[in-house]
């Protein structure tokens, strides 16, 4: 069950009320999960329940994806102000400290929040930031081009190419690397969030000049690449380490840039080992 919760983010217009929707499962420790650019929340459903077990777990949609409204006006989805976002949501939330676990644009936010000690772990899966500027210019474009198809393809042959694994594999290839172990309802529900995002375009925007450059001592750091990761190449992983000595950098074998449902096991017990 899914619900939202309003809090205040300071802006140099003065405090501004933000919403976010959210589900939470679970007891233990809290874990909160965040998505990549374009997706939703229900990208982390194949290993929630796994998590679940053993944490407290928390997804969110970032504001303007999935069906969290997009920020006022005067805040913009830079990745200083999306920091700002999950701090006064952890305050709202009465999270202290959680551990924080990311996907793409997701993973980002997750290590700059470790960055700024808001959380007591950080696993990135795939983060964003650690690429040079062609791989940059590259992976915004296969997302520009994802965003203009999503747009473009009637919701009923989205929902007719999701029902065989040939056409989840049409309109899902460029993130799992298994595209047809995602359900047909899970692939058309995805497909219109890209198309949808009413933060798509801003946050796309705000990440032209993103380098993740500062270590991040003092807390568990893990970053994950799929090894068959067709977006954010898994070089960038070997710069990660570099840029994060003390990290633990894990390789996911068969898994793209969603590893989540390319192999739900493998990525739980990462998340678990991480988050100890």
């Amino acid at each position: 069950m899914s619900a939202t919760v309003s809090f205040e983010v300071p802006s140099p217009r003065g405090p501004q009320s933000v919403t976010v929707d959210y589900a939470r499962v679970g007891r233990g420790e809290p874990l909160l999960l965040l998505h990549g650019i374009g997706h939703h929340r229900q990208v982390w459903d194949p290993v929630v329940d796994i998590l679940a077990a053993e944490r407290d777990v928390i997804s969110v949609d970032l504001p303007g994806f999935g069906a969290s409204p997009g920020l006022p006006d005067s805040l913009s989805y830079d990745l200083a102000t999306t920091t700002a976002v999950f701090a006064a949501f952890c305050e709202a939330m009465e999270l202290d400290r959680p551990h924080a676990v990311g996907n793409s644009l997701g993973g980002l936010i997750a290590l700059e929040l470790g960055r700024e000690k808001l959380v007591r772990s950080v696993t990135a899966l795939s983060p964003a930031g650690f690429w040079s500027e062609a791989e940059r210019r590259y992976a915004f474009g296969v997302l520009l081009a994802m965003r203009h198809i999503s747009r473009r393809l009637p919701v009923p042959l989205v929902e007719q190419l999701s029902r065989s694994a040939a056409g989840r594999t049409v309109l899902t290839s460029t993130i799992y690397a298994r595209p047809g172990r995602r359900s047909p309802e899970a692939v058309v529900a995805e497909t219109l969030a890209l198309a949808r995002a009413t933060g798509f375009d801003q946050t796309l925007r705000a990440g032209r000049t993103v380098q993740f450059a500062d270590d991040i001592p003092g807390i568990p750091v893990t970053v994950a690449w799929g090894a068959r990761d067709r977006l954010l190449v898994r070089r960038q992983g070997v710069r990660a380490k570099q840029i994060i000595p003390r990290a633990r950098l894990v390789r996911l074998p068969g898994c793209g840039h969603c590893p989540m449902n390319d192999d739900p096991a493998l990525v739980a017990r990462v998340i678990l080992d991480g988050s100890r």
